[in-house]
């Protein structure tokens, strides 16, 4: 069983939370019993989740190895110059070494995407803009730390696909049941208006 859910903010990417007061965790949304993530997603980052019963296929959505490309939508603070974006496709050095290259383009301000709960905080003289990024390594809030890398701080991230598994369609704490055989699709950009909701929920 593979499992495409939409996270929404604030939500750990785990069925226990030990803190006082508990914050929100997946057990909340009526997840399929025995499915596990297969990688994570921030508590302050929203978008696709993969969640399975199945080992090994939680390895290979999980394992870098795997290479499997995941496309976010990246809301950053500044505006994007071309040579900012060329280093995103080149890679950038971190802390924990380069990053491989990544596909990088602007994106016009997604009308597909739900508001965000707490919405975003502003800064009136500071713009902001939107990037598509598709990575194919899951290093600890590797989207986030790329763009600081290159001057570009996010400040909204949703993960719109990992391979050919798209959000499109489910709204936040939505799921849905997917065939693991559209993992292997291409990556896809981001949807081009809002998708109506008419999956199953939890």
């Amino acid at each position: 069983m593979l499992i495409a859910f939409n996270k929404p903010f604030g939500v750990l990417c785990q069925f226990t939370d030990r803190s006082d007061p508990p914050r929100p965790t997946l057990a909340d949304f009526g997840l399929p019993p025995a499915v596990y993530p297969a990688g994570r997603l921030d508590a302050d980052s929203e978008g696709l989740l993969l969640l399975s019963d199945d080992g090994p296929l939680i390895a290979r959505i999980a394992d870098p190895r795997f290479k499997l490309p995941k496309t976010y939508a990246v809301q950053v603070e500044g505006e994007p110059q071309e040579a900012q974006l060329a280093a995103l496709r080149r890679g950038v050095g971190l802390k924990d070494g380069p990053t491989l290259p990544a596909d990088c383009r602007r994106l016009a301000a997604p009308d597909w995407l739900w508001p965000r709960d707490p919405p975003v905080r502003f800064r009136k003289s500071v713009p902001d803009a939107w990037i598509e990024l598709v990575i194919r390594e899951g290093r600890n809030r590797q989207v986030r730390r790329m763009t600081a890398a290159v001057g570009l701080p996010t400040l909204r991230l949703v993960r719109v696909a990992i391979g050919g598994v798209r959000v499109d369609g489910l709204t936040p704490g939505q799921w849905r049941q997917v065939e693991p055989a559209a993992l292997a699709a291409p990556a896809v950009t981001a949807p081009r208006r809002r998708a109506d909701s008419q999956s199953a929920s939890g």
